[in-house]
């Protein structure tokens, strides 16, 4: 049996998605005696031709999960403010050949920002459905990894500030998947047997590249072999593909893969085979990186051994960090196949127990 001891206050309120993780966390914290207040964040566009967002649905199970515990729900609308950061920052890095991500910056901004301002400071703790756990080390709150590898989510928190995960609380991190879903059913949750989201951040099952055309509209250019200089196809814009990037590139005798793009000629650079060393590197830098709690190597001028990510994977990477003067560099002690500038490289400590924090990736 799961406890929360350590949160004494009952002041709690939960983000309740309609999804079977958050669902979860509410039945927990009942049965520990608490009677958190629920919320539901509206965020998407009906009626476009790029969405199809289930929020009617998500709305109906929220209400059924609210009814069966006996507690409030309450919907707070932050379209708006998504479209105005979120939506913004990704178009901005999209139009500039990064490659965004958008969940990142929804948990910063959103979730743990504009909810934060208007809802949850008038509460002790905001608990979520995300797989992470939080740690006290030092007297101090640090973000912690997820017992299910899988399922981790940190990568997507590591934009997030002390004051936030001091006041976060993650009932289902120390709690396999399977075991969350045996928990749902066992207690009759309506959304027991629901698929995860595959979505971006709260919009839904959202078609990506529809999204983008709507907003930035196509323009066609050349996709040139990067060894050869030969072109072998055509493309509908820069602002469709990122650095690393297999499928969708509509050429066949494939693999092949994006190597890099020249955003002012507007042209495609990829490589053909799983075997080019062009796919593949071993640093990269982030100028402008954030620590969530604290910098615990603010006295080492030395190497630091290191475990990371540059994308979403259940697997941790091996690495060395160096500070060098006010950015960092990490060296891995595999290749990495797409370092894709505008993403975040997310740094932990050795044991991959506790996220120290991200920066966005400037080069190889």
């Amino acid at each position: 049996m799961i406890r929360f001891s350590i949160y004494r206050m009952k002041n709690i309120v939960v983000l309740l998605s309609g999804g079977v993780d958050s669902s979860v966390v509410v039945h927990l914290l009942c049965e520990q005696g608490y009677k958190p207040s629920l919320f539901y964040i509206k965020i998407g566009m009906d009626g476009t031709d790029f969405m199809d967002c289930p929020a009617e649905e998500d709305m109906e199970i929220a209400s059924v999960i609210a009814h069966k515990y006996g507690l409030s729900l309450e919907v707070v609308d932050l379209n708006r403010e998504y479209w105005d950061s979120v939506v913004a920052y990704a178009l901005d890095k999209i139009k500039k050949g990064l490659t965004p991500n958008s969940d990142v910056m929804c948990n910063k901004l959103i979730k743990f920002g504009c909810f934060e301002q208007r809802v949850g400071k008038f509460f002790d703790y905001t608990a979520t459905g995300h797989y992470a756990t939080t740690v006290i080390k030092d007297d101090r709150v640090w973000l912690g990894t997820a017992i299910d590898p899988v399922k981790d989510q940190t990568d997507f928190l590591a934009q997030i500030d002390y004051l936030q995960v001091s006041k976060l609380m993650f009932p289902i991190g120390r709690l396999m998947k399977s075991e969350v879903r045996a928990m749902a059913l066992k207690a009759g949750l309506p959304s027991a047997k629901r698929k995860d989201s595959q979505g971006i951040c709260f919009l839904g099952n959202i078609n990506y590249n529809g999204l983008v055309r709507r907003l930035l509209g196509e323009r066609e250019g050349p996709v040139i072999e990067f060894e050869t200089g030969k072109k072998i196809g055509t493309h509908h814009g820069y602002w469709f593909h990122t650095v690393g990037q297999r499928k969708g590139l509509g050429l066949g005798g494939g693999p092949w893969f994006v190597i890099k793009k020249d955003i002012y000629q507007n042209i495609i650079y990829v490589s053909h085979g799983y075997d080019s060393e062009k796919q593949y590197g071993h640093t990269f830098r982030m100028p402008d990186f954030h620590f969530i709690t604290d910098n615990p190597w603010q006295d080492t001028d030395k190497e630091i051994d290191i475990t990371f990510k540059i994308r979403h994977t259940p697997e941790f990477t091996n690495g060395k960090l160096f500070c060098e003067g006010s950015s960092y560099r990490v060296e891995s002690e595999n290749k990495l196949q797409g370092i894709a500038p505008g993403q975040f490289g997310v740094i932990y400590d050795k044991d991959a127990k506790i996220c120290i924090g991200s920066g966005e990736i400037y080069s190889s």
